[in-house]
């Protein structure tokens, strides 16, 4: 670990537990459901002093008691396991809707009021917290990022374990109990998480425990898992690779502090095995262990009133949100509240002033051990920039064959300096992929590291790069790796990952979840460190689906993450590199960020190169330039037309459109972008292109022809309210395709080189192109019917580079074999 106070125990405890401390985590307990009740509830006259009437309940009574005292009793716990053990701990918790617990336990480790002031420790603080959640002007209901030791809002359900697993990985000191909700566990991020155990290493990576907070309902209905037998519940965890640890209380009248005990033990004995687990992997035995796992099965809403109105309420899904919603209007609902509140016995809580007693929180652990204080539940605290190679050395080098030469697979060369990223880097740096590394690759990876890979084990003849330690994981599933490298970021580590464009869809909403992270962070929490770019490579893409089809061609996460960009937060980025050398300008610029989210839209196969490194470099620091080298007019005032284009597909047809206008005596000023937002309108963000600048590239009042990688609505929506925005015309993703050639794909969504010159004639002046246009309308339509006849496409599509390309040292792409597949 980095910081020194946290060290790697991993100790088992020596002597029984005193049963002061129990007392102690019982008043925790009750301490905290008080808070948690108060939070809902209260919005003044914290202490319940007389007179304690209906005027201090709040108006709108919002949040969710169920699953909070639960969360209260284990969290109580797991601050006794780590002042005990003094273990590195960082917790999930996957009911985030039980923000309540999550903003009481800082509050009683202290951390909230070190990081909120005005939330002092006596009766004004007190009443403060209770009155700013979810109030106006205050704090969310979950376990939000302005919760001290928050990893994981837990807002949409399903990516507990992700995180969790995520988190420990080249963590070897890290203890991550993970909270999962039996609610949660239905979903199917959560549901394949549980299979996270065969992708870590318990020598170089930390220790996640699950626990199922079993209490047996959803908002309206049961709990899948609360409704099969003990046996089927054991057997099915037992298949996934666990040692359950069954524990179950509150469904009689046990003594409370009896309850403690025998939790206590268990969690005693289940730490034991975790030892016994991390002690052994320093040995040459690297038998995958069953990990334990406890299912704590307690009444939903434990502890709040059995009956109400004459209807189950503990123990029932009616205890979800808020059991007494009427208990501002009438005076009976008041009265069980104030009955309630009263249960906790708060007198011994709390002293005269509102002070918590010593007492409330003498076992819990001080310092950088505290859950509140962790540095990895603030990762920007431990990360460490990056050491990265020179990207020029990676270069593909167009000074002797020109602008537009060469045949480069450009995610094959960012591959090549990712891995020398991942040397340099060896427990700093991760690639994710759903299976599809080599696919799309980057499998240069694995010359100097390996797959992690913790399951059996064949044949060397078909588990290639696999081992029990390797900074590469890969598992079907989107959800797992995006899930995965957020919680290694949110640790203060760096990574990526890879997806095909259309699947890249499946974590829409957790890039959105997490997007909504990095907002609130950046607007209102200046104590979160910044912590590493999330980076994901969008590649096998729309335009080149050459294995598959129609169904894999979908490049809307464009439009996603344009959602995320109007408030001038910047923590998204989209980029559109359009060949090896920007990608390679991107790569760096993205293993540099924080505090955003990088998508890069990048093909994987042949394609030509058209910008030495360093011009790449000039363009990007602007995020879009005029191309010299494919101009002919002096400028954008002097053009006939202005083509434009984001993305490499487009950039290749474009740049043929260009030619061919050219060589029939039309000025053309072509323009490239490469980050994409950099074209939005200042009003939505103040890092775009000044009006001026953005003139500058697409005139005044000039027709713009504006070849797009996604749908053509994209830009319409960036450039309203820019300059000539209304001579635009943007051709894009029609949404027509199949598994076909390279040319009937733009073909059909009518960005195919003939169909964009043809375009720009219209614009320019339609009636005395008309015979041209027609004559490339013609050959479009004969080129399709070569392609039909013999199955690939025409020479005059393949053959075609630029003018200036070096045509002796260019390197063809077959017509025929420019296929490459998954793992080629």
């Amino acid at each position: 670990m980095t910081n020194p106070v946290i060290g790697t125990p991993w100790a088992k405890l020596e002597t029984p537990i005193a049963e002061e401390t129990l007392e102690a985590v019982d008043k925790y307990w009750r301490a905290a459901n008080y808070l948690s009740i108060g939070q809902i509830y209260l919005r003044s006259n914290p202490l319940m002093k007389e007179p304690f009437t209906r005027e201090d309940v709040k108006h709108r009574l919002v949040g969710h008691w169920g699953t909070t005292p639960g969360l209260n009793f284990l969290l109580g716990h797991i601050n006794r396991l780590i002042a005990d053990h003094q273990q590195n701990t960082v917790i999930i918790m996957g009911p985030g809707h039980g923000g309540p617990a999550g903003t009481s336990q800082s509050y009683l480790d202290g951390t909230y009021s070190e990081y909120y002031p005005k939330i002092t420790n006596d009766e004004a603080g007190l009443q403060k917290f209770f009155r700013q959640f979810s109030y106006p002007g205050g704090i969310p209901s979950h376990f939000a990022p302005e919760t001290p030791g928050s990893i994981h809002e837990g807002g949409e359900l399903g990516y507990a374990l992700s995180h969790a697993y995520g988190a420990i990985m080249n963590n070897p000191s890290l203890f991550v109990p993970c909270i999962v909700g039996d609610g949660e566990a239905e979903t199917g991020p959560l549901a394949t998480g549980w299979q996270s155990n065969k992708l870590v290493n318990p020598r170089t990576d930390g220790i996640v425990l699950p626990i199922l907070h079993l209490n047996g309902y959803k908002i309206a209905n049961p709990t899948i898992l609360s409704r099969i037998s003990d046996e089927e519940l054991h057997e099915y965890f037992h298949g996934m690779g666990y040692e359950p640890f069954e524990f179950v209380a509150g469904f009689d009248d046990e003594d409370h502090l009896s309850i403690h005990r025998r939790f206590a033990d268990m969690l005693e004995t289940v730490f034991d095995k975790i030892c016994d687990i991390k002690a052994r992997a320093e040995t040459d035995d690297m038998t995958r262990p069953f990990y334990p796992m406890i299912i704590f099965r307690t009444p939903k809403g434990w502890t709040c009133p059995k009956f109400i109105d004459g209807k189950k309420t503990e123990g029932s899904w009616r205890a979800h949100q808020v059991p007494l919603t009427s208990a501002r209007d009438t005076e009976a609902h008041f009265q069980i509240l104030k009955n309630w509140l009263a249960s906790y016995k708060p007198e011994e809580l709390f002293d005269e002033k509102g002070t918590l007693r010593p007492e409330v929180t003498s076992f819990m652990p001080k310092g950088d051990l505290r859950i509140g204080e962790n540095p990895n539940a603030n990762g920007g605290r431990l990360l460490k920039p990056l050491e990265l190679p020179d990207i020029h050395d990676y270069e593909i080098d167009i000074k002797k064959h020109g602008h537009g030469w060469g045949a480069t697979e450009a995610t094959r060369v960012l591959g090549y300096y990712t891995r020398d990223v991942l040397a340099k880097n060896p427990t700093d740096f991760r690639i994710f992929g759903p299976d599809e590394t080599a696919s799309n690759r980057l499998a240069a990876a694995y010359e100097v590291t390996n797959k992690q890979w913790d399951a059996d084990y064949l044949s060397e003849l078909t588990d290639e790069h696999m081992a029990h330690t390797g900074q590469v994981i890969e598992q079907l599933s989107e959800h797992q790796m995006e899930g995965f490298l957020e919680g290694y970021l949110l640790t203060g580590r760096h990574g990526i990952w890879s997806s095909y464009e259309s699947f890249v869809h499946v974590i829409d909403s957790m890039i959105n979840q997490h997007a909504k992270w990095l907002e609130a962070t950046v607007r209102e929490i200046p104590w979160r460190k910044p912590i590493a770019g999330l980076n994901l490579l969008v590649t096998s893409h729309v335009w080149r689906q050459d294995h598959n089809g129609f169904s894999h061609q979908d490049p809307g996460f464009v439009d996603i993450l344009l959602n995320k960009n109007f408030n001038n937060d910047h923590v998204v980025n989209i980029y559109f590199p359009a060949d090896a050398n920007m990608l390679l300008n991107v790569g760096e610029r993205c293993y540099k960020s924080t505090n955003c989210i990088n998508a890069i839209f990048a093909g994987k196969q042949p394609a030509a190169t058209y910008q030495s490194v360093d011009e790449a470099a000039a363009e990007l620091e602007k995020g879009a330039a005029r191309w010299d080298w494919a101009s002919n007019a002096k400028d954008a005032e002097d053009a006939d037309v202005v083509i434009a284009t984001a993305g490499d597909i487009p950039t290749q047809e474009a740049l043929a459109a260009d030619d061919m206008l050219q060589k029939l005596g039309l000025k053309v000023q072509f323009v490239n972008v490469v980050d994409l937002l950099k074209i939005q309108d200042t009003e939505e963000n103040d890092q775009a292109l000044s009006d001026e600048e953005f003139t500058e590239l697409f005139s005044k009042d000039k027709p713009v022809l504006f070849a797009f990688h996604a749908y053509p609505g994209s830009i319409y929506r960036l450039i309203h309210g820019r300059p000539n925005h209304d001579n635009f015309s943007v051709h894009g993703y029609e949404e027509q395709g199949s598994t076909t050639t390279p040319f009937d794909m733009v073909r059909v969504n009518n960005m195919d080189r003939w169909c964009l010159a043809a375009s720009a004639l219209k614009l320019v002046d339609a009636g005395k192109y008309a015979d041209q246009i027609d004559k490339w309308t013609k050959f479009r339509d004969e080129a399709f019917q070569f392609a039909v006849d013999k199955g690939y496409d025409h020479p005059d599509y393949t053959d075609w580079v630029w003018p200036d390309a070096n045509r002796a040292g260019q390197e063809t792409i077959s017509a025929t074999a420019a296929t490459a597949g998954d793992n080629e």
